[in-house]
């Protein structure tokens, strides 16, 4: 009974040690995705004038290229890692075709037939998507605390998106889409097929991060959007004239090459090695939280009493998903 009792105390002593020591590298995780959903809806919104300013498939093009510069050491394979398998290789491609480029198309192209509350309300989705796949592919259990971050997650995103007001919503809007399909239907769907290659990103994120570095998993996939989107790049860059583009969009053009393909899949990747997927789904709040704070600061735009309230039950979905459950002995 004594080498019992010694053997549980040894063990209940050598847990709550592993637990002390890991706190650290959780929150640095949970710091780290925070941080790149925030930079994520910092240069969403900072985008805007470079759309006006730049065709889509131009400007996915000179991020690529521009994200692809900075990240050249990162190509190169370290010592300590495995040759990649034909399955990582697979992965890799799927993460940028899903991820990059299938994500801007269905999005660019959903929003453009739909409203931008019907458009957010749908990718109120993602944790929930996240959270289902993960379980699906990964075999990730759900607590029930993860299960009511989620569900705030989604609440709070779709009533804040239910507050944004469309400019011409009064107008005629034409509904009659291909094969008698409505246009508002379909923009909706292809919002929903982003929101499906957004939670995808996350769930073969975290399969990518049990062999490869994450500043290897960041140069690899933006080399690969690199690749999908240069057809489309070059016929845009043979129409543009490049001198009529001013030297401070030039600079705001840097700032959102580095922040959409390496500050952001760096943080995400780095966090995602720590983090459950269906977990990490949640810190997706950050976006929308981080896009209205730089409208509300830089662009002179207002805050109303119910989207603070969505932003709260939001950040309480946040609170919900990263605070540790406890365990049974």
């Amino acid at each position: 009974m004594l080498l019992g009792a010694s053997g549980m105390m040894r063990s209940t002593f050598v847990h709550r040690f592993e637990n002390t020591m890991t706190s650290p590298n959780r929150w640095w995780a949970y710091s780290s995705l925070a941080l790149s959903m925030s930079l994520v809806g910092s240069y969403v919104a900072l985008s805007k004038p470079l759309v006006l300013v730049f065709p889509v498939f131009l400007l996915a093009w000179l991020r690529f290229g521009i994200g692809g510069v900075a990240m050249l050491n990162w190509l190169r394979k370290p010592a300590n890692e495995p040759v990649l398998s034909p399955r990582t290789r697979a992965l890799l491609f799927l993460e940028s075709f899903l991820g990059n480029f299938l994500f801007s198309v269905c999005m660019l192209f959903g929003v453009s037939l739909t409203t931008a509350v019907a458009a957010g309300v749908v990718m109120s989705s993602i944790p929930a998507v996240v959270a289902v796949l993960s379980w699906v592919f990964l075999r990730e259990r759900i607590g029930w605390r993860s299960a009511a971050g989620i569900a705030c997650a989604a609440i709070g995103i779709g009533l804040f998106s239910l507050q944004k007001v469309d400019v011409g919503v009064g107008a005629v809007v034409d509904n009659s889409g291909p094969f008698g399909i409505s246009k508002a239907l379909l923009g909706n769907l292809l919002v929903f097929a982003a929101v499906v290659c957004e939670a995808s990103y996350v769930v073969i994120g975290k399969l990518l991060t049990e062999g490869l570095g994450p500043k290897r998993i960041s140069a690899i996939i933006n080399l690969w959007g690199f690749a999908l989107v240069t057809p489309f790049g070059l016929w845009a860059a043979w129409q543009f004239d490049f001198s009529a583009v001013a030297l401070p969009v030039w600079g705001l053009l840097v700032f959102y090459a580095l922040a959409a393909s390496v500050w952001t899949v760096w943080l995400w990747m780095s966090g995602l090695k720590r983090v459950p997927a269906s977990q990490a789904g949640v810190f997706t709040v950050m976006l929308p939280i981080s896009a209205a704070a730089i409208g509300v600061l830089f662009m002179g735009e207002r805050l109303t009493v119910l989207q603070g309230i969505a932003f709260g039950i939001a950040l309480l979905g946040l609170v919900l998903a990263t605070l540790p459950e406890r365990k049974s002995a």
